[in-house]
């Protein structure tokens, strides 16, 4: 089972992203704050992360980064999702793809259908 980390701070929307790639087959894992999630995916080795463009510790696009000098994920597929006009930055840091939200909730699965192989 693919196991994706999503990197939010909205309590509602993890749990519903959590829900539709639960039903798709992903495992789950989850990260409120940047650093939270540097530190989580060490321990857990996720196949893909879902990282939202405003989280409070650290801009979205600041941990993708961070996670990309990391020769752990530096190859690992990264999404970032944002209702925010930012898919240059997302991809200037090294997001594989962007989503922007709201987005429909069958289109996630197939992005990281497609990314993970």
């Amino acid at each position: 089972m693919p196991k994706i980390m999503i990197v939010d701070d909205d309590r509602t929307t993890v749990r519903l992203l959590q829900t539709l790639l639960e039903m798709d087959g992903f495992e789950v894992s989850m990260a409120s704050r940047g650093q939270q999630a540097i530190e989580l995916a060490r321990e857990i080795i996720p196949d893909a992360f879902l990282v939202d463009y405003h989280l409070t510790d650290m801009p979205g696009v600041e941990l993708i980064a961070q996670l990309r000098s990391d020769s752990l994920f530096a190859a690992t597929p990264i999404v970032m999702a944002s209702g925010l006009d930012v898919e240059t930055d997302a991809l200037k840091a090294g997001a594989n793809t962007f989503l922007v939200k709201p987005f429909e909730p069958g289109k996630l699965a197939g992005v990281f259908n497609d990314l993970i192989g």
